[in-house]
């Protein structure tokens, strides 16, 4: 006895591969829905059986099958497109298996699926990855259906909808509608394909935002593209790779790596400047927290800028900060990068004055440049040091970064200079903070221009 599950493909007879036409030419009985007999008649031997049935009773059909299995007879159900797409293969397998007093020879004939019959139509829209998603809920959870329309839409899949719309479930399709255009650009490329490859097969292009879903039923396949599928005459096309390809120079990568920074963040009430500022940091660190530590006063930046580019100074209170800020950035200004802690004055005076050599360092500092940009990655005392010039108005600095790190008096340093309102600061609040993060501070302000001018600037 032999049960054959054959895809007899989307409706022209021309879609049937020879190996189903072979099959459905031997078998004995056949059996499927009714109205699925006028596209294989042909290609039956006299005196077959043919048993048709509703298009609600899949497992009615697959357990007749079953059933009319015997010795020497050969019994075929057949299924529209590929027998294993959301057809009758699964069912009848199924059945076979609970029919443990039956040697049963199984095999299932591939066919043409309509999403790939429509992909022919169309040109080339699954050039990338795709999936398909029935709407129905008949024998799926809505809940489940909708978590895989999310991911999808998320996914940026190429995605054909089997099942999209029948009188009792129209509104299925508005929802994956839905839910697509909170991941999907509006004007996302879309195909309605109805009766693929029969008589009244219709095309109808449209995009995501304008589609009609009145006009799709149950005879229907849609078709959404993804970001980079496009229309060309009338065909959808998918390029096998992204526009926007895996870069490869330092540079691609430098700029890949903000643009995904940028697309993560979510405060929306920091300055053009200070966003990009945030960039830099998380770039330097890998950790989302800095958006939230970020603080700034008195449009530090934008004021630092100019300051940097007119030739400023920079006094920094340990040698890896001096090292962080980008040579390129200081030779084209011609801006000076300071750091007075090894300094021979340095050691002489923390002996006589009970100092930290951070501390001692950067009250040499601040008689010598006053007027600096002073940049704080790892001291908490340098710090302490500034603020207490600042309180004795020994000090007009251009602005002090503040991103001491660590535990002893970090975050009481940085709540002083907060409590002091005269002067243009960034800090980074609570504990972290380190000489690649107050680097990086430097290097967003030596280069606002360029991120303005950039797709990635505001």
């Amino acid at each position: 006895m032999k049960l054959s599950v054959v895809g007899i493909g989307p409706g022209d007879k021309d879609y049937i591969l020879p190996i189903a036409q072979q099959v459905l030419s031997e078998a004995d009985i056949v059996i499927g829905y009714s109205y699925y007999f006028q596209f294989i008649e042909h290609l039956l031997k006299p005196g077959c059986e043919c048993i048709g049935k509703e298009l609600s009773e899949e497992e009615a059909r697959a357990q007749l099958a079953v059933e009319r299995c015997e010795d020497g007879k050969h019994v075929a159900v057949i299924s529209s497109g590929d027998a294993g797409i959301y057809a009758m293969a699964s069912l009848v397998y199924e059945y076979a298996r609970l029919s443990v007093n039956k040697d049963i020879e199984l095999q299932t004939i591939p066919g043409i699926s309509a999403f790939i019959a429509s992909a022919g139509k169309l040109g080339a829209p699954l050039g990338h990855d795709f999936c398909c998603i029935s709407l129905s809920d008949l024998m799926t959870p809505w809940s489940t259906i909708e978590k895989r329309i999310l991911g999808a839409a998320m996914g940026d899949f190429v995605t054909s909808i089997y099942n999209p719309r029948s009188k009792k479930r129209f509104w299925q399709l508005e929802r994956f509608r839905e839910i697509f255009l909170q991941h999907r650009n509006p004007d996302t490329p879309v195909a309605i394909i109805r009766q693929v490859t029969r008589p009244d097969e219709q095309i109808t292009l449209t995009t995501l935002e304008k589609m009609d879903t009145s006009l799709v039923d149950m005879f229907s396949l849609v078709m959404i593209g993804n970001s980079q599928t496009y229309t060309f005459q009338n065909f959808l096309v998918t390029p096998r790779g992204y526009l926007s390809r895996k870069p490869h120079t330092g540079q691609q990568i430098q700029d890949e790596s903000f643009r995904q920074i940028q697309q993560q963040l979510k405060r929306t009430d920091l300055h053009p400047a200070d966003q990009w500022a945030v960039i830099r940091c998380i770039h330097s660190t890998a950790d989302f927290e800095y958006e939230n530590l970020y603080e700034s006063s008195l449009e530090a930046m934008t004021q630092w800028n100019l300051y940097l580019k007119q030739g400023g100074t920079i006094v920094t209170d340990v040698t890896m900060v001096q090292a962080g800020i980008t040579k390129a950035f200081t030779q084209q200004y011609k801006t000076q990068v300071i750091c007075y802690l090894n300094d021979p004055r340095v050691e002489e005076l923390s002996i006589q004055e009970e100092l930290t050599r951070s501390q001692a360092a950067m009250r040499i500092a601040t008689e010598e440049h006053p007027t600096a940009l002073f940049v704080v990655g790892n001291a908490p005392t340098a710090l302490f040091e500034l603020c207490d010039q600042l309180i004795d108005q020994k000090i007009k600095p251009a602005g002090i970064i503040a991103a001491p790190v660590g535990f002893v008096n970090v975050v009481e340093s940085k709540l002083k200079l907060k409590a002091i309102p005269t002067v243009p600061y960034v800090l980074i609040k609570g504990q972290k903070g380190g000489s690649n993060v107050a680097a990086s501070i430097v290097n967003a302000a030596f280069t606002l221009d360029s991120f303005y001018q950039t797709d990635t600037g505001i």
